[in-house]
């Protein structure tokens, strides 16, 4: 039966990492994979984590499975971090997951268990694992406007219309923060005209927050989600640990349910079935390692610290890489990379021009002008400026 099997479409920045790797070019960049790198290239292991891991290895005495829904301690510490006392805790129904794509993949299977004909809104561009997931499960797919690619800012206006569109029973992701692949995020009250829309409309919100604390801070980067948590019956939350923590390896991430006037047995009954089916018990030594640090204040204290160092190194590189254009350019119209926050950014040029640089100058980002900010140094940094204006972005 396996000789039926057809070719399956390769995926894009994978493509990208190995050209990259073949490129003999001393002086090249990636700007491809959405991974952190410090100023040497590096992913490093946080101090926080390699501190936690120490200690679970003197005082680890079992490797058994936890629960269908992980370690309840996980659940409690993640629930907290993302939501703070934005809903009570009573209302959360959370399993943990391989990673923030398992949290997604749940959700979506959950969706598609409570409403076989549920659309799901998603943001044009989004990251493009959302959509292939979908596409693998057979559910329909509304893209609604986010980006401009004129003012590379969010196109609210095609935004809010495009939602308005939505009905009880659909649902529309939303990036909690840090925007993937644009770096254009909402503000206050643009989340406040989103939760009008949902009163009006029905539709159960779906936040994916894969960077909290990559952007503003912590507690700046929840904001949104928490605002429409609080503000609506049901909603959807996929979040992961991969980045704020670097773990990506250990695969460790959290699906929340909020689902008032639902039977609460059923709720996490549900929850725990979908695990069941698709990976038994999730990974735990990930989630270990988050919750002995979300729950000891001095590895607490430690981990957020060198969060900020990131964050703030991130906005570092986008005021550089800014001005550097603005020098370059004589013009003013890259000052967008300084306004957007988290990992990426989305330059609103053509596949053409960034086939181009990568050619001429050995740049490497995504074919829809996304580029990791996090791969880029201060020695790279005019690099890039010097590719991109060679380019006539």
């Amino acid at each position: 039966m396996f000789e039926h099997l057809t070719a399956q479409k390769p995926d894009g920045i994978l493509m990208l990492m190995q050209m990259y790797r073949e490129d003999t070019r001393t002086d090249k960049v990636d700007l491809g994979v959405g991974v952190y790198k410090d100023a040497t290239g590096n992913t490093p292991i946080m101090r926080a984590v390699k501190a936690a891991e120490h200690q679970l290895w003197e005082a680890q005495d079992t490797k058994t499975y936890v629960g269908l829904a992980g370690a309840p301690d996980f659940n409690d510490a993640m629930v907290n971090l993302v939501l703070g006392d934005a809903v009570p805790r009573t209302s959360v129904h959370s399993v943990a997951t391989p990673g923030g794509t398992g949290a997604v993949r749940q959700a979506f299977e959950l969706t598609r268990m409570a409403n076989p004909e549920a659309r799901v809104f998603v943001s044009n561009p989004t990251w493009p694992n959302h959509l292939s997931i979908l596409d693998y499960l057979g559910m329909e797919t509304v893209l609604y406007r986010y980006f401009d690619d004129e003012t590379r800012g969010v196109d609210f206006d095609g935004m809010i219309a495009d939602l308005k569109t939505a009905k009880k029973g659909d649902l529309i992701l939303l990036h909690g923060c840090c925007h993937n692949p644009t770096g254009a995020n909402l503000t206050g009250p643009q989340w406040d005209a989103v939760i009008a829309v949902l009163h009006d409309t029905g539709a159960t919100p779906m936040i994916d927050i894969a960077y909290q604390g990559f952007g503003d801070g912590l507690d700046a980067d929840a904001a949104g989600t928490r605002k429409v948590a609080a503000a609506v019956p049901e909603c959807l939350i996929a979040a992961s640990c991969s980045k704020n923590f670097g773990i990506y390896r250990e695969r460790t991430g959290i699906l929340m349910l909020i689902a008032n006037g639902t039977d609460t047995g059923i709720a996490q009954g549900t929850l725990n079935f979908l695990n069941r089916q698709n990976y038994s018990f999730p990974p735990d030594h990930g989630a270990r390692l988050v919750t002995m640090i979300l729950n000891d204040d001095a590895l607490r204290a430690d981990w957020m610290a060198e969060l900020e160092e990131m964050r703030l190194g991130m906005l570092t590189l986008r005021e550089q890489l800014a001005k550097e254009l603005e020098t370059r350019s004589g013009s003013n119209r890259f000052g967008f990379l300084a306004e957007h926050r988290g990992m990426f950014s989305r330059l609103g040029t053509s596949s053409d021009l960034v086939e181009k640089m990568r050619t001429d100058s050995g740049i490497y980002m995504v074919g829809d002008s996304r580029m990791n900010i996090a791969g880029l140094n201060a020695q790279t940094v005019p690099i890039l400026a010097e590719a991109i204006v060679k380019a006539g972005v």
